[in-house]
């Protein structure tokens, strides 16, 4: 059987079946320019069960770690890496499960509103009708334009370059070649490295020059969120917002190399439902904003609001997660100066 799933909404097409033995025999395809990480979950009785992560880098495919027993249903989810610029995006729907940020085995009752595992957090996945079938393909997909796994594979590496530091064109161009050239002498990989190879090599120093650097917020519950920070500038005070943030998604409200030891942080969901608060206050508006001064926010016509604090001392890079209930435990794989 074979399906795809669109960016943040799941788009199931043709289904091809195969025979059907007691384990399910999953391969996950990615049709896009990001390298991937994938969660799969499936229901026995009244519980629910998710692993992860599957990385598969683009233009490829992979099999889950450990293959899911036989079932009518699965549920499937996917995030881009870190190590890629801009805002990251999530392949996910309507259901949600609980998931962790490093590798997990997850046993979670059905409905669940909250995940009571440390550290884990409920993500949006997408529905997979597999029908019993004992074989089936799944393909995370980006955008009409990316029409094979070919071209997925050339965008890829262009991407991963350009997120490397490289001067280059999403697309097979002089550009393209020249810094795919560079980067090989670079990395002193020879021309008969396999794509496996090129691909590690890239994401690991795409990684080293966006991922780790500056404040990123991320949305780990099932509703868009608001998020505000507070930072103190050598003798000043200075509040920022709103970063508007989708579910399963992250923001990144500094994207340079923190030299803060604290930082503050306000969420609020719509409505003004406050998420993230704390005793702290800053100056806020309801529109976007950049204030200074943190002592007379209403007598400038300003709001104030709780801030919760985020410790971030002897760190370049710092990711907060907000659950549906609130602020995460700190990760833990932040990044040491």
């Amino acid at each position: 059987m074979t399906r795809k799933l669109g960016l943040a909404v799941a788009a199931l097409v043709c289904v091809v079946f195969g025979a059907g033995p007691a384990s399910a025999a999953m391969t996950l395809c990615n049709q896009t320019s990001y390298v991937l990480y994938a969660a799969l979950g499936f229901q026995v009785g009244a519980q629910a069960y998710t692993q992860g992560w599957t990385r598969i880098t683009p233009g490829n495919c992979a099999t889950p770690k450990a293959q899911p027993p036989a079932a009518s249903f699965y549920f499937l989810a996917a995030r881009t890496s870190q190590a890629h610029s801009g805002p990251s995006h999530v392949w996910g729907g309507p259901l949600h499960y609980c998931v962790k940020d490093s590798d997990f085995q997850l046993r979670t009752p059905l409905g669940a509103q909250v995940c009571t595992v440390d550290n884990a957090y409920l993500l949006s996945f997408a529905p997979i009708n597999a029908k019993n079938a004992g074989s089936w393909t799944t393909t995370l997909t980006e955008s009409p334009r990316i029409t094979s796994l070919e071209v997925a594979r050339a965008l890829g590496i262009a991407r991963l370059l350009a997120d490397a530091g490289y001067k280059v064109g999403l697309g097979a161009n002089k550009t393209y070649d020249e810094a795919l050239k560079k980067f090989r002498a670079r990395m002193k990989l020879p021309e008969q490295a396999s794509i496996d190879d090129l691909f590690d090599a890239l994401e690991t120093e795409a990684m080293k020059a966006s991922a780790p650097a500056g404040y990123s917020i991320c949305n780990d519950g099932d509703a868009d969120i608001w998020a505000a920070l507070g930072l103190k500038q050598g003798s000043d005070w200075l509040s920022r917002g709103w970063w508007r943030i989708a579910p399963g998604a992250c923001a990144k409200a500094i994207t340079a190399p923190l030299a803060n030891d604290k930082i503050w942080l306000h969420a609020e969901k719509s409505g003004h439902n406050v998420l993230v608060s704390g005793p702290d206050k800053f100056c806020t508006t309801d529109i976007e904003f950049e204030t200074h001064g943190r002592d007379k926010c209403t007598g400038a016509g300003l709001a104030s609001a709780g801030f919760a604090v985020t410790n971030t001392k002897g760190l370049t890079g710092y990711a907060a997660h907000i659950g549906s209930k609130g602020l995460l435990a700190p990760p833990q794989a932040s990044t040491s100066k």
